[in-house]
């Protein structure tokens, strides 16, 4: 219902926080999806869906976790406007979840490494996006995000003026 008033006032954000993508053109514009990125900053989503949403013309439904977003907005907003699909209400209905939304042809954005980075390195990946591969066969999009954590580290709730680089690889496929 609200997805698409957000879809067109994120360009105002991603000016302000985004200063140099690259491989925009692996973005499949017709086809599902999973986005997988790694997780610095409490605003890598909206930085992601600022990126994403203008080139492509469906949802993105995210596996989050119950915390900070969901305090400040609410169930209702957090699950139905934002698209976010709840794993610490159980992790086999959230990925079954995913499944559903991807074979109803929309997108999925997941963070393999699990909650915000404490310091900004890489995270170790947890097995979601395994899952949801195995099942759907859908292509991955892997995203590298690169100076997110100095916008917005996971002790400041207020971010900083600074703007990060993002890098979209070309899809990988595991159907065979």
């Amino acid at each position: 219902m609200m997805y698409p008033i957000a879809n067109h006032t994120l360009f105002a954000f991603f000016r302000l926080f985004v200063r140099k993508v690259e491989g925009r053109k692996n973005i499949p514009k017709s086809k599902p999806f999973i986005m997988a990125a790694n997780h610095d900053s409490i605003l890598d989503p909206l930085i992601l869906c600022s990126t994403i949403l203008p080139w492509i013309d469906r949802k993105i439904h995210w596996l989050a976790m119950k915390g900070r977003f969901w305090n400040l907005f609410g169930d209702r907003i957090s699950r139905n406007w934002a698209g976010c699909v709840p794993f610490n209400e159980g992790k086999k209905k959230a990925v079954n979840t995913l499944i559903d939304f991807l074979k109803k042809g929309d997108n999925v954005g997941i963070f393999p490494g699990g909650p915000r980075s404490l310091n900004g390195s890489l995270t170790r990946g947890k097995t979601g996006v395994a899952r949801l591969v195995l099942r759907t066969k859908v292509p991955v999009i892997p995203i590298g995000l690169i100076g997110t954590y100095e916008i917005a580290p996971r002790d400041k709730l207020i971010p900083r003026l600074k703007r990060a680089e993002i890098k979209i690889g070309k899809p990988m496929y595991f159907d065979k």
